[in-house]
């Protein structure tokens, strides 16, 4: 969905360049979900498990829309 991948590019952009080591690694391996369960995390359908995914998908939900 085109919305979704502009939340990602959104942060990407963003917040990405002065993210830690960490939450970059916790990014790519969001980028890397499968997409059913990467779309649920954004629609806020389901919780990560994975504590480093959660918060990355936390920052990527508190950015603001355009």
């Amino acid at each position: 969905m085109r919305e979704l991948d502009e939340l990602l590019v959104g942060y990407l952009d963003s917040q990405y360049p002065s993210a830690s080591d960490d939450e970059k690694l916790a990014f790519q391996a969001v980028l890397a979900l499968p997409d059913p369960e990467l779309n649920g995390y954004l629609l806020q359908r389901q919780v990560p498990q994975s504590e480093p995914i959660a918060v990355v998908i936390q920052h990527i939900l508190k950015l603001p829309q355009t």
